[in-house]
């Protein structure tokens, strides 16, 4: 989480803040997402010297209907928080709860705009950083919502690595096109206890004190 920059901690402190919200969400297929939290648009500044759209309705993806859970707590569970969509059409929908979402980074940040300029006041406040999670579609009558879980990136703290395994397959899905593993056979080999193992294919290197001559005996 960000700190309040002087210029935005001098704003709020005014008689009629004129507030914002915003949401970036990074999409796979390299488009971002840029979503206020009402009609209209914003320049907003990403660097000192460049600045991009903010849309209350995204041609493509539609509007930001929800943000919920945001708070300061503590507890022994990632932090997350509920974003909720309304998808301009049933295309933009497939897109959204497509597998390959799931994981694009998400940013929710606040900030001001100047009354006298209409510009946003630097910098904007970071309130949440996290990832998309599960999506949800609502359906009712001429009604449809889609709500996601936005998990914080402190949840791959809590993953387990039940899913890796020493594999070809999970080799592979990690480094794409790595045949390290290919030929391999029998990596793991369940033992019953105290049961007699055939050592014939172990060697070992004896009666050299540097490398020891090949021979057949187990040590």
């Amino acid at each position: 989480m960000s700190e309040l920059s002087p210029q935005l901690a001098a704003a709020l402190r005014g008689e009629r803040p004129l507030l914002f919200g915003a949401v970036e969400i990074n999409l796979p297929n390299n488009y971002d997402l840029l979503l206020l939290d009402g009609a209209g648009e914003l320049m907003i500044p990403n660097s000192p010297t460049t600045a991009r759209k903010f849309v209350g309705r995204d041609p493509v993806y539609g509007v930001l209907d929800t943000i919920k859970g945001l708070a300061d707590a503590l507890g022994g569970t990632a932090p997350s928080v509920s974003l909720g969509l309304i998808p301009s059409a049933t295309a933009s929908l497939a897109k959204l709860v497509d597998p390959a979402v799931q994981g694009s980074p998400v940013t929710i940040s606040m900030g001001c705009i100047d009354m006298w300029t209409g510009l946003v006041v630097p910098t904007p406040y970071v309130l949440f950083v996290g990832e998309l999670d599960v999506p949800t579609v609502n359906w009712d009558s001429n009604d449809r919502r889609l709500e996601f879980t936005v998990t914080s990136i402190a949840e791959r703290l809590f993953a387990t690595e039940e899913g890796l395994r020493l594999s070809d397959a999970f080799h592979q899905h990690v480094w794409p096109g790595e045949l390290g593993l290919a030929f391999v056979t029998a990596v793991e080999t369940y033992v019953p206890w105290g049961q007699k193992l055939d050592t014939s294919a172990i060697e070992t290197r004896t009666n050299n004190p540097s490398l020891g001559a090949i021979t057949g005996n187990r040590t």
